[in-house]
């Protein structure tokens, strides 16, 4: 039977640079190794023997000459074809058995199949009979620290053939072994073998050599002898007397094909698989560095508490301003004489009369008009006087700003037309001038005018109603003749009706008055433009406030990084095992951004929730403070502290990725 080469070495060289130059460590190595031999590769230290290896494994690449692998040049293969070979074709057996710490013994089988895109149900199954068949049934779910020196290297077995492992490359395999544990890994190596393996075992030790049909002698980077030892059974002419098809369906687990499913692997439901994979890896990393990922977790917690808390103290303080001229009538208009507010020649425009009020009255978009004239009086009764303000105002004023009354009435039209002595107080002047009875029909002295009190309003948030000043209300035709002898108005107001555009309205109001005036001799303002400056003045305070608080995401974004720094620092052997058995650099680079995305992630909820927790401690301590919060900056938040794990661990999940795998492996 003529057996296949599948490895085949030609004048391979390696350097590695040593200061100003290089030092050669392989000298022109030529070798073939045929499907189903047997060989071992002796040599004392320093001799190039681990290098050769590493070569073979496409763990490392010859600085020049030609390495085939079935026929295949590796020479200018790229990373992620290097690591379908390791993956696919090799299996690793480790001195130090290169297990990880975190994963219990089926777990670390799995491990090349997970990267190979194996369905999980089916290494599940693949990996507990590997186990099985290697006498370790009972230590499925122990962890490498739970296991003898022995079991681990048994664990490294199984996982070398996880994929199939045509070829299995052991590197010092009883080194770290008491002697019947290191003749039970050779007794297996050499069941492997007569089963089909190709085995490539690199030592120093000449016993472990004698086990090999074929021995490789290298030294100071060459090969010095290729020999045969007769003493052990050609494995080759052993594979040929037995190549019969009843004895090749042999159902043996360790002789299995691989199982790797090169069409399901390609699905998007193995790139699911992954995923998860790299996710469980992930928060088990976190897990096993508890107080490192809480440290972490701090600076993002912290500013996305910062920047939640902020908006939502300018939303509840945008919200209660709202919430206060909505107070003072909904959707109004109120028209001014002069050109804009402030304008010192507005005192001195008297263009506004009680004929535009009526003239406003008419109009379709008008809910409710009235007049206000203004001033400020000595208010008297009996010993008692204060200071007040006197709005003289049309019926329709209590409607326009949503006053009502907790006792007595308004004015009628008739006193109104007669400039009658009556007014409504407000429940300032109530308090104050009738602490203890009822003010109704009582009599009160505003200047040197005596009025009937016919009304008590409400308590109110209105802005006409100045904080605890006491506050009369008197037809403005009573004010403009009994207390200001004027024959103008200060100001119209108008409540415009639901289902009308305030913009119309306005356009409607210049119009009708620029008609009667002949000139535009007025101004109006309007509670919908008040909200919007505010809403405008509020986002710029936010934005403002924001920005400072963003800050302390950025540096908790570098913090994140500087964690992964380390954590990528600290776990550099665990990534040279994964890249040993074949992970991708994509697949290192997802574990590490998933990773630092899941920080961020854990940390922007965390400090949603205690921003929400601080909000209500100030409120109840401070009920003048009011936080709202909302959907939409919860879900900013979160997705904003999620940025920043991709931002920032990117830079580390790549420098994870493109370790060299040698180097990683050589790490403690």
């Amino acid at each position: 039977m003529q057996h296949e080469v599948l490895l085949e070495l030609k004048d391979v060289r390696r350097s590695y640079n040593s200061g100003a130059s290089a030092v050669e460590v392989l000298h022109g190595i030529d070798l073939t190794v045929r499907r189903g031999e047997m060989v071992a590769i002796i040599g004392p230290s320093g001799s190039g023997k681990s290098t050769l290896m590493n070569i073979i494994g496409c763990l490392d690449n010859p600085s020049s000459g030609s390495y085939r692998v079935m026929g295949q040049d590796t020479l200018n293969m790229q990373p992620d074809e290097l690591a379908a070979l390791r993956r696919d074709f090799f299996g690793f057996i480790f001195q130090r058995y290169h297990l990880l710490g975190h994963l219990c013994a089926r777990e670390n089988v799995q491990v090349p199949a997970v990267y190979a895109g194996v369905r999980k149900s089916k290494r599940d199954h693949r990996a507990c009979e590997l186990l099985t068949s290697l006498g370790l049934e009972e230590r499925v779910d122990y962890r490498p620290a739970q296991l003898s020196g022995g079991q681990q290297q048994r664990v490294s077995i199984a996982r070398a053939l996880m994929n199939g492992g045509q070829i299995i490359l052991a590197d010092e395999p009883t080194g770290a072994l008491d002697t019947k544990s290191g003749q039970d890994v050779m007794r297996t190596l050499q069941e492997l073998n007569a089963q089909g393996h190709t085995i490539i075992i690199v030592t120093h030790d000449p016993r472990i050599a004698a086990c090999a049909h074929r021995v490789i002698a290298i030294e100071d980077g060459s090969i010095k002898s290729d020999t045969i030892n007769e003493q052990v059974a050609d494995p080759l002419a052993l594979q040929d007397a037995q190549a019969e098809p009843a004895q090749q369906a042999s159902d043996k687990v360790l002789s299995e094909q691989p199982v790797i499913n090169n069409q399901w692997s390609k699905t998007w439901s193995s790139h699911l698989d992954r995923f998860k994979e790299a996710f469980v890896m992930a928060y088990r990393a976190m897990l096993s560095n508890r107080m490192r990922t809480m440290l972490t977790m701090l600076g993002i917690i912290i500013g996305i508490m910062a920047v939640v808390s902020v908006v939502a103290l300018a939303r509840g303080a945008s919200e209660r301003i709202i919430s206060n001229i909505a107070a003072m009538g909904t959707n109004t208009i109120t028209v001014y004489p002069g050109a804009r507010m402030g304008d010192v020649r507005s005192g001195r425009v008297r263009s506004l009369t009680a004929r535009d009020l009526v003239a406003l009255q008419g109009q379709p978009f008008a809910d409710s008009v009235s007049a206000s004239v203004q001033t400020n009086s000595l208010l008297r009764r009996g010993a008692e006087e204060s200071n007040a303000t006197i709005q003289g105002v049309s019926l329709d004023l209590f409607r326009v700003y949503g006053l009502l009354l907790k006792s007595g009435r308004i004015f009628s039209q008739s006193e109104l037309d007669n400039k009658a002595q009556v007014c409504v107080i407000d429940d300032n002047t109530a308090k104050l001038f009738f602490p203890t009875e009822d003010p109704l029909g009582k009599t009160i002295i505003v200047g040197k005018v005596g009025l009937r009190i016919i009304g008590v309003l409400a308590p109110s948030d209105s802005f006409i109603i100045r904080g605890e000043q006491p506050t009369i209300f008197m037809p403005y035709t009573s004010v403009m003749t009994r207390l200001m002898n004027q024959n103008y108005l200060s100001s119209v107001v108008l409540r415009i009706k639901d289902g009308f555009s305030t913009p119309v309205a306005e356009s409607s109001i210049k119009r009708i008055l620029i008609t009667r005036h002949g000139r535009e001799d007025f101004f109006l303002q309007s509670s919908d433009t008040i909200m919007k400056s505010i809403e405008e003045a509020t986002m710029t305070f936010t934005l403002m406030i924001s920005a400072i608080a963003v800050i302390s995401l950025v540096v908790g974004g570098i913090g994140v990084m500087n964690i992964m720094l380390v954590s990528v620092t600290e776990r550099t052997r665990e990534i040279g095992i994964r890249m040993a058995v074949g992970a991708r650099q994509s697949d290192i680079l997802s574990q590490f951004l998933i990773e630092a995305v899941m920080v961020c992630m854990l940390g922007g909820l965390m400090g949603v929730l205690l921003s929400y927790f601080v909000g209500q401690l100030i409120m109840h301590f401070w009920p003048t403070i009011v936080l709202s919060y909302s959907v939409d900056s919860i879900v900013a938040a979160v997705l904003t502290s999620s940025a920043i794990g991709i931002a920032f661990g990117f830079m580390p999940a790549r420098s994870a990725s493109r370790l060299n795998p040698i180097e990683a492996l050589s790490r403690e």
